[in-house]
């Protein structure tokens, strides 16, 4: 009894020694995707290995890993060609219909390519808003004639005036340009900048768009002493040889003095009386209108 006991015992722990070795083999081959073919020996025993040998990392690891490939964007077919011909078949088809775009209304054209004394139409003032007065308070008696009616409060100016005093006034002008008179726009508002220099660039004349000096036509020989002064012919180009005789010539004088804002110009308009220079303004509803020789009744903030 008691020998079959000890030969158990001994059985026993036999047994488990060589069970031990093998299972712990089966776990390592069922845990790697690569069968490990029989009858080469398992390297990962420590006494097989190599003492200078790098440790690897399981297959487990290392079996699956892909390098990345970047994909190549698929390249899309040149269809200008085709693009070009469906284009041309659509417009022969389809290229006579529809509205006709003519050149519309650019407010720069008035500027640019100012229209003619016979082109001047009522429609074309009324559009400019040249009927439009100041309050009915503030308006000068002496502008009667030239006011159609009141409209809530604001003298309307009559456009059959202003269309007629227009025509007559660009008659003067045209007549002084034509035989060589030297004309002078003046326009001290902000905006009226671009209208005088246009206007004496058409006209061949002189402008003026900032303050008025007094005594510059009445007191000029004082007023103008020290100025650069130079000799030009009738084209304004500088003459040479006449540089001892500046001093000795005065300031011309204008011929013709066109203003289109006489109520902040009134010492320029005196000026012009005193030595008999004809004069134009723009003469709104609370303008004096005996300041200027040609009247043009109209709207002086347009």
């Amino acid at each position: 009894m008691l020998q079959s006991m000890i030969i158990r015992d001994l059985g026993v722990r036999h047994a488990r020694k060589a069970l031990a070795t093998p299972l712990r083999r089966a776990s390592l081959r069922a845990l790697s995707t690569q069968p490990t073919p029989t009858g080469v020996a398992d390297l990962t025993e420590p006494s097989l290995q190599s003492p200078n040998a790098q440790p690897q990392p399981p297959s487990i690891f290392t079996s699956n890993v892909r390098t990345a490939v970047r994909r190549k964007k698929p390249v899309a077919p040149d269809t200008t060609a085709e693009n070009y011909r469906l284009a041309n078949e659509l417009k022969s088809k389809i290229g006579r219909t529809g509205s006709r775009v003519e050149r519309t209304y650019r407010p720069n054209d008035v500027f640019l390519n100012p229209p003619g004394p016979k082109d001047v139409t009522l429609e074309l003032l009324m559009a400019s808003q040249a009927h439009m007065g100041h309050h009915a308070s503030v308006w000068n008696p002496a502008n009667a004639r030239y006011i159609y009616g009141i409209r809530q409060g604001i003298h309307i100016i009559s456009l059959e005036q202003t269309a007629a005093h227009l025509r007559r006034a660009a008659r003067v002008v045209e007549e002084v340009a034509y035989r060589g008179g030297l004309i002078l726009f003046v326009g001290t508002r902000p905006g009226h900048t671009q209208i005088v220099t246009q206007a004496a660039r058409l006209a061949r004349a002189c402008h003026l768009f900032t303050k008025w000096t007094p005594g510059s036509i009445t007191n000029s020989d004082v007023i103008l002493n020290g100025m650069p002064m130079q000799v030009v012919d009738e084209h304004d180009q500088p003459i040479e040889g006449y540089e001892s005789y500046i001093m000795d010539r005065r300031p011309l004088v204008p011929d013709l003095v066109v203003c289109l804002n006489p109520l902040e110009n009134f010492t320029l308009l005196h000026e012009c009386s005193l030595v008999n220079v004809p004069t134009i303004g723009v003469v709104d509803t609370n303008t004096e209108p005996t300041w200027v020789t040609y009247v043009i009744p109209a709207n002086d903030d347009r």
